[in-house]
């Protein structure tokens, strides 16, 4: 059963020198209990998708349906009550903490805004989140500061996970740690997902972290999905020129010669080729390409891309 819906979904940024077309026609769905990543280079759009589904950003156009309730035409405290069900957890753990509050007064924030409880209650409540994701009961009464990166980013997932959400949409939240914290944390989001039912949709740009940790990956270029396919598949079977180029970059050291970087750079999103917009980098660009935006064309069960080329 599908939990998340979008549907041709836009956001785009007025700007002087024109408009930025972050994210451009957007369609996923994300089931029950499913962890969807959504890969691509920095600049793509990724982060702007995730804001735009639970309104951070409002979107231009589109839909973004949860559970049959259309979120982008909520308002007020409509809106509020689907936010309880979907969190989010962001990048910089240290960013996105209030470094003026303890963890007791930033865990026990989200359970008063939707009106859990008593204030006896609330806390009881951090306290059994703060013990979840594995940090001392003394953690209440400290500020973000006195915490390590990982452990700042444990009490950035205890925030998102305190009001039981049925979606998390994880922002890179391991990409600012260091590799042994990342894996920590990764562990951490696998053991949450079980206990508590979750579903994810992890934004992301190291395809080593997403092998081991999606269960359909999501390719995102320019503001589009250019490829979807089930974990498995896309890395044994890619499509697009795009999502190769990707998976050659990911360092292998039985691979006797590593795979050159893509070459050229993202174009603007003020102002995207037309016709693919990866045809000013593509090595397999035709004049089709140059003329024609592809479609995502069906590959087999689950497994899209969108290229006239893909085979």
């Amino acid at each position: 059963m599908s939990l998340l819906s979008v549907d041709r979904l836009s956001t785009h940024y007025p700007g002087t020198t024109g408009t930025v077309r972050a994210v451009d026609g957007v369609s996923l769905e994300i089931a029950e209990s499913e962890t969807v990543a959504l890969v691509g280079e920095s600049g793509c759009g990724k982060s702007t998708l995730g804001k735009s589904l639970v309104r951070l950003v409002d979107p231009s156009s589109g839909s973004v349906t949860f559970k049959g309730r259309d979120v982008t035409a909520m308002s007020g405290s409509e809106l509020q009550s689907v936010r309880r069900s979907i969190q989010m957890i962001f990048q910089d753990p240290f960013a996105s903490l209030n470094p003026r509050q303890t963890i007791r007064a930033i865990l026990t924030a989200p359970l008063a805004v939707h009106g859990v409880g008593e204030r006896k209650r609330r806390e009881a409540i951090a306290a059994q989140m703060v013990a979840h994701v594995g940090l001392p009961a003394d953690a209440l009464d400290r500020y973000p500061h006195e915490f390590s990166g990982g452990q700042r980013q444990r009490i950035g997932i205890a925030r998102a996970l305190i009001l039981q959400p049925e979606l998390v949409i994880c922002d890179e939240p391991v990409s600012a740690l260091d590799l042994s914290i990342q894996a920590q944390i990764l562990n951490l989001l696998v053991e949450m997902k079980t206990e508590l039912s979750l579903s994810y949709l992890f934004i992301s740009h190291d395809l080593s972290v997403v092998r081991y940790f999606a269960d359909r990956v999501l390719v995102m270029y320019l503001g589009r999905i250019v490829e979807s396919a089930p974990t498995s598949e896309l890395w044994a079977n890619a499509k697009h020129p795009y999502t190769q180029a990707l998976l050659a970059a990911v360092p292998d050291p039985s691979r006797r010669k590593q795979a050159a970087p893509i070459t050229g750079d993202l174009p603007s999103p003020h102002n995207p080729p037309a016709g693919c917009r990866f045809h000013t980098r593509c090595p397999l660009a035709t004049a089709i390409c140059r003329a024609e935006d592809p479609t995502l064309r069906q590959f087999g069960t689950g497994h899209a891309a969108a290229c006239h080329h893909a085979q």
